[in-house]
């Protein structure tokens, strides 16, 4: 598969909270934690579990940085 995103970071399911519509899905990417926030029906279509190697693909048009 090619895509244009170039945000690609490989990590490891660590956790998957599923609600009724909706998903968190807590990856491990070499000590960076990231929730994903996906539908519970992609959860079962990709196969995810606790242990699912993973890609997370980054594609935003803002990005805020602060500081105190």
């Amino acid at each position: 598969m090619k895509i244009s995103a170039r945000n690609q970071i490989r990590g490891r399911v660590q956790a998957i909270t599923q609600g009724q519509a909706a998903a968190n899905v807590e990856i491990d990417a070499n000590g960076l934690r990231l929730v994903a926030s996906i539908t519970t029906e992609s959860v079962r279509e990709l196969g995810l579990a606790e242990g699912s190697e993973v890609t997370a693909i980054i594609k935003a048009s803002d990005v805020i940085v602060a500081v105190d």
